[in-house]
Order: structure tokens, then sequence, then C-alpha cells
């Protein structure tokens, strides 16, 4: 890969830090998670509360609720999985040609090593020893770590992103289910509008604190989109409804 040394992104110095990687992908599945169970809440409290505003009965609310839960966890699922996939096959391609070119010309990888080290700071002679005193240990891993800041380990599993993703989803989907299925009648909508509002500022809180941003600002687009989202649906199963069209 030596002719390729002017044209490779230098990672931060994150990258080399142990464990960086693998701390950095088990905050990106936990905010995966959030921002998952976040999309199950508004979907399905959406639908229910749409629903509700067109017929009091239990039935249609209860159909519309279920098959949305269960769908919208099926698509979460398989929207993962694809995604995912294509991450790892990029991951697995890359390694192997990492493996590739190490054994066709170590030599040459050995000097881009040390050239990406030497971007960093480190003196030539300092950079040349680490490039190969790692390499000496385990050339692989080096230059993944240095070009591509990946770990062989790390490569992902598209069948667990896709078990994360459903759970998730179905877990804040749930909430808008239970809160609308199990008030009374005639506050049932209030009540799943104030579940999903306070569902939606915890769960925007959670990922901004994940992801380091500000959480004030990051909640109340949550709050005030999920709010939106509400208001829209339960305005046109209310139109439907009084109309006669449902």
């Amino acid at each position: 890969m030596s002719e390729r040394t002017d044209t490779v992104a230098i990672p931060d110095r994150a990258a080399l830090e142990p464990h960086a990687a693998s701390s950095a992908s088990r905050l990106n599945w936990l905010r995966a998670g959030v921002l998952g169970a976040n999309d199950g809440i508004v979907s399905v409290a959406a639908i229910v509360v749409g629903v509700a505003g067109a017929t009091s009965a239990v039935a249609p609310i209860l159909t519309a609720g279920l098959a949305g839960l269960v769908g919208g966890a099926i698509s979460m699922a398989l929207g993962e999985y694809v995604s995912v996939s294509s991450q790892r096959d990029s991951q697995r391609a890359s390694i192997a040609q990492e493996r590739r070119e190490l054994a066709e010309d170590p030599e040459g990888e050995l000097r881009e090593l040390t050239e990406l080290y030497r971007a960093r700071g480190l003196s030539p002679s300092t950079a040349e020893a680490v490039a190969r005193e790692l390499s000496e240990k385990d050339a692989l891993a080096a230059h993944l770590s240095a070009e591509l800041s990946i770990h062989e380990e790390d490569v992902v599993s598209p069948w667990h992103a896709a078990l994360a993703s459903a759970v998730a989803f179905t877990i804040g989907a749930l909430l808008p289910f239970a809160a609308i299925l199990l008030s009374p009648v005639e506050v049932r909508v209030p009540v799943t509008f104030v579940a999903v509002l306070l569902a939606l500022a915890f769960t925007g809180a959670t990922a901004a604190r994940i992801g380091g941003a500000p959480a004030t600002r990051a909640t109340l687009r949550v709050v005030l989109g999920g709010a939106l989202a509400l208001a829209a649906t339960f305005a046109i199963g209310t139109l439907l409804g009084t109309s006669g069209v449902v």
C-alpha cells in the first residue's frame, strides 16, 4: 500500500489509545438503542393516537398499535441488518486487503506505517522504531489501527445489530401502547400524550448525554417533534372520524 501513503487519512490520537475503538463502538450501540426506542415511541404513539382520534373502540386501536409495533420492529431490524452487513463487508474487505499487501510487500508497508507516525509528529527515528516494533508484534493489527482505526476482533455482527434494533424499538413502542389501552376512555389521549412526551424527554436527554451534545436543545427537538407527530395524527384521525369516513 505504499503507493497510497500520501492519501491515507490520519486518525486522531484517540485511535492510538487501547480499546478506543471498542469504547466508541459500545457508545454507538448504546446511542443506537436509545434512538431505536425513540422511534418505537413516536411511531406507535402516532398510530394509536390517530386511531383514537377516529374511534373510541378498543379493537381498532389494539389492532393498529400491534401492527405498528410488529411491522416497525421488523422494519428496523431489516434496515439495521442491511446497513451493518454493508459495514461488515467493507471492514472485512479492508482487512483482507491489508493482509494481502503485508504478504506481498512487507517493507513497503513498514515504510508506510513509519510515514503515518511521522505525520502524527514523531521524529523519523522514533516513528521507524515504533512502526517496526508494532509490526514485529502484529503487523496487521498495527496497520488496521493506524490507517483505518479498526480492530480485527471488532468486526460488527449484523444479526446482533438487527436484534438490538428490534428490541429497542419494541421496548419504546410498548409505552404508548400500554398508556392508551390501560387509561380510561375519556383521558386516554391526554395520558398518552403526557407519557410519550416524558419518555421522549428522557430518550432525548440520554442520547445527548451519550453523544456529548447539549441536553436541553436535543431534548426540546425530540419532544417538539414528537408532539407535532401526535397532534398531526390525532387531528387527522378526528377529522376522519367526525366526517364519517371511518
